[in-house]
């Protein structure tokens, strides 16, 4: 049994170790409130444009961003991507699963230090929670919103037991190691590719995001804390959006079977005021990859619903 521990964890070591050397950080590791937090910083840096902060989802990583949709965005905004705490290259908060609070006040404090004090924030899926906890907690370091996708309202469907496993104090810490030494990348990729359904992922994106990542231990389990524990958070937050009066663009397909649009972004977009929704038919999950101009779009609106861009 000790030798088959030992093993295991020579294994993950080794697979984290494959994972980093072929994906190391895209931008810079800068220090908040002595966390690590990873950022990729692309456009002027001149004041001449708008800052727009862009956070991934649950176990991505700045590479969801930066694989075509922060270039495109780089000549219109200064555009900084960053890597939520656990996940890429940003250090974990703590042990217990970094609340979407806890996360929109250090990423807050990140875009901060590069003197993005009153960015637009996009947020995708998990991001867009934390998107929304900046919003309503840090309001005054915030100028518009953009919803992907994201998780907003509480929903009756049970934990997974995939979650429930690795987010449980005892199994989760026995069984991960596992994870990281035996599961290949390529299940990775598969499980990225059904995110994207009805829809495929592009040519070049399972290259480009870093699948080992995903796959290293404390990355594994700091995600499932978090999804764990949204629920919750999102239970205890939502009460609170109609405290939201900056613009807020939301854009969710209808086709989306992991946040469901009827049960997150309609409601969302009745609840906040001056809120607009963007539904687009037959689109799944990722529609920042499956229908990036309407994104673009959206974020363009929201740039000039809050005075930082002139009207198209």
């Amino acid at each position: 049994m000790f030798a088959l521990w030992g093993c295991t964890q020579h294994r993950a070591r080794l697979h984290e170790a494959g994972a980093e050397a072929a994906f190391p950080p895209e931008g810079q590791i800068i220090e908040v409130d002595g966390h690590r937090v990873h950022a990729v910083v692309m456009g002027p840096d001149d004041g001449s444009v708008p800052d727009l902060v862009l956070l991934h989802g649950a176990s991505g990583n700045t590479r969801d961003m930066t694989f075509d949709l922060a270039p495109r965005l780089a000549g219109d905004y200064r555009v900084i991507v960053l890597d939520r705490p656990g996940l890429g290259y940003t250090e974990r908060i703590n042990r217990t699963g970094a609340t979407i609070t806890q996360q929109a006040a250090l990423l807050q404090k990140a875009a901060a230090q590069f003197g993005a004090d009153n960015p637009i924030v996009l947020g995708h899926s998990y991001g867009g929670a934390v998107a929304l906890a900046w919003a309503v907690t840090q309001p005054d370091h915030i100028a518009a919103l953009v919803d992907v996708a994201g998780a907003a309202k509480p929903w009756d469907t049970g934990l997974s037991t995939y979650y429930r496993v690795l987010s449980h104090p005892l199994l989760g810490p026995l069984v991960i190691p596992f994870i990281t030494a035996y599961v290949d990348d390529a299940r990775v990729e598969q499980a990225v590719s059904e995110i994207f359904t009805p829809q495929a992922p592009p040519e070049g994106y399972l290259a480009h995001i870093g699948p080992g990542l995903t796959l290293r231990r404390h990355s594994m389990r700091a995600n499932a804390l978090q999804r764990a524990n949204l629920l919750g958070e999102i239970e205890a937050l939502h009460p609170r959006y109609d405290e939201i009066k900056i613009p807020v663009e939301i854009v969710h397909g209808t086709a989306d079977t992991t946040v469901g649009l009827s049960i997150h972004s309609r409601p969302l977009a009745d609840q906040v005021e001056g809120a607009n929704l963007t539904a687009l038919d037959g689109i799944g999950h990722m529609p920042h990859h499956a229908a990036p101009d309407a994104v673009i779009a959206a974020i363009h609106r929201a740039a000039t619903r809050a005075g930082l861009r002139p009207p198209e």
